[in-house]
């Protein structure tokens, strides 16, 4: 497969029940990760609740994830901000040895016009040593990155090389494919609608619930970019609910509920975020049994 097609997993940060890093879990995760066959993983995405961690604690498991992977599959490091002086700072300041490109989520709060959009985008470009991954998830930041904004970033900055969309709208996402420049990738960024993405041209997904189901995840996003979609559905569904599950309550709170279930690391989230209820636990308890069994 090309680079950055396939499953990527926006893994989630370990921590110890008294929040300290659990660098032991992380580097179980990665193993499982691994194991389970994913093509690449993002370090401190959204789901790595990296808005939490000092700059020092961000420094490490970016260094110790580099380290632990040792080049056996991809990287991408999530650097990200309301503040565009800062991502430009944290990208200066990052080391970039085993990385193959950073995701940058469009700035939270702000609500920027697109035209600061562009401009936010157009100085990490400028800035980056390494390929950049747009990142459009208007339910989080409280402002969408139109379709308009994506290709005239995609035409103008060849290190732009694609964009993980989580907007929903899959107008966006055909204009997006029918507009963008050759070589251009549309990742999704939304378990629930990786399946119809790639059936419209996405290369693969930035997966939250790969964490948990690392095999279930790739083997049904190489279904779809293999074409088989008759096994491509029944996978997806059988995911359908475990997917609700995840976010119920919030991410990554129910995935980590998942992996703990799993034997893989704790459940602790550090605030403002918190743990799942225990009737959302023991739901979980119950979909992973049958989709193991």
């Amino acid at each position: 497969m090309n680079k950055f097609y396939g499953t990527g997993v926006a893994i989630i940060t370990p921590f110890q029940a008294n929040g300290a890093i659990d660098f032991d879990a992380l580097r179980n995760l990665i193993e499982y990760l691994i194991e389970g066959g994913v093509e690449y993983i993002v370090s401190l995405g959204t789901t790595g609740e990296n808005v939490v961690l000092s700059a020092d604690e961000r420094k490490a498991v970016f260094a110790f994830t580099a380290e632990v992977v040792n080049g056996r599959i991809d990287l991408v490091a999530g650097i990200a901000s309301n503040n565009t002086a800062e991502v430009i700072e944290q990208i200066k300041s990052f080391d970039t040895k085993g990385y193959s490109a950073i995701l940058s989520a469009s700035p939270a709060y702000n609500k920027p016009t697109q035209e600061g959009i562009y401009q936010h985008y157009k100085a990490i470009a400028e800035a980056s040593p390494l390929p950049v991954i747009l990142y459009n998830v208007p339910g989080r930041t409280g402002s969408n990155v139109s379709a308009e904004t994506t290709i005239r970033l995609a035409k103008e900055f060849k290190n732009i090389i694609g964009i993980k969309e989580a907007s929903g709208n899959f107008d966006q996402f055909n204009q997006i494919m029918r507009d963008k420049p050759e070589g251009f990738l549309l990742i999704s960024g939304d378990d629930p609608v990786t399946l119809p993405m790639i059936a419209l041209g996405a290369v693969g997904a930035i997966t939250v619930i790969g964490n948990a189901l690392p095999r279930q995840t790739s083997d049904m996003v190489r279904a779809c970019l293999a074409g088989n979609y008759a096994t491509a559905q029944k996978l997806h569904f059988s995911l359908v609910d475990f997917t609700r599950l995840c976010f119920v309550e919030g991410s990554p709170a129910g995935v980590k509920t998942a992996l703990k279930i799993l034997g893989v690391c704790d459940d602790t989230v550090r605030l403002p975020l918190v743990q799942v209820s225990s009737e959302t636990a023991s739901r979980f308890k119950q979909e992973i049994e049958k989709i193991t069994a």
